[in-house]
């Protein structure tokens, strides 16, 4: 972990103008790492411009960035109880997603502050638990999200067409 470079992140909501940025970041990051990771794993165009669909995000989801020196380079998105779109399965749970960081700066620990600003977020909002999913095989992802307090649940796992997705929450006292 980089804390000194960490000491000039802020965290903050993304604003229609950080959009673009976002998109980029989301497919660079996903691309990048998955082809390295997951080398079976392709990004169709339909994929990488939903990825890139920040607005769309925003309108139902608090879309958070890490922005260091003027430039948007990690995001989070959590998308509240209810919201359309959301893969939560815990009733009044919130549903974290796309969570990337800029490709130079991986294995800084800029996924801390976004996680720490996600989790508030959630408490702010009175949820008894964050719900995710990972791409099985992801393991790395799978043991940073444990590392927090996330625990697997192996029966909201989703098996889609394109993807098996493992489940993950994380239940929050008070």
């Amino acid at each position: 972990m980089n804390t000194e470079l960490l000491k000039r992140v802020v965290i903050r909501e993304a604003r229609p103008e950080d959009d673009a940025a976002i998109g980029e970041l989301l497919v660079e990051a996903f691309v990048t790492q998955y082809a390295k990771k997951l080398p079976e794993v392709l990004y169709t165009e339909a994929r990488k411009q939903s990825l890139r669909d920040t607005a769309s995000k925003r309108a139902v989801a608090k879309v958070l960035v890490a922005e260091l020196d003027g430039r948007v380079v990690g995001t989070v998105a959590l998308w509240p109880p209810g919201a359309p779109g959301s893969e939560a399965w815990l009733p009044g749970a919130a549903d974290l997603r796309h969570l990337a960081t800029s490709v130079e700066l991986h294995g800084q620990g800029l996924s801390v502050p976004l996680m720490e600003a996600a989790e508030q977020v959630a408490r702010e909002w009175g949820v008894p638990a964050i719900c995710l999913h990972v791409r099985r095989g992801a393991v790395g992802v799978a043991r940073m999200y444990q590392r927090r307090g996330f625990t697997r649940e192996p029966s909201a796992d989703l098996d889609t067409p394109s993807v098996y997705l493992e489940a993950y929450v994380l239940r929050l006292q008070g």
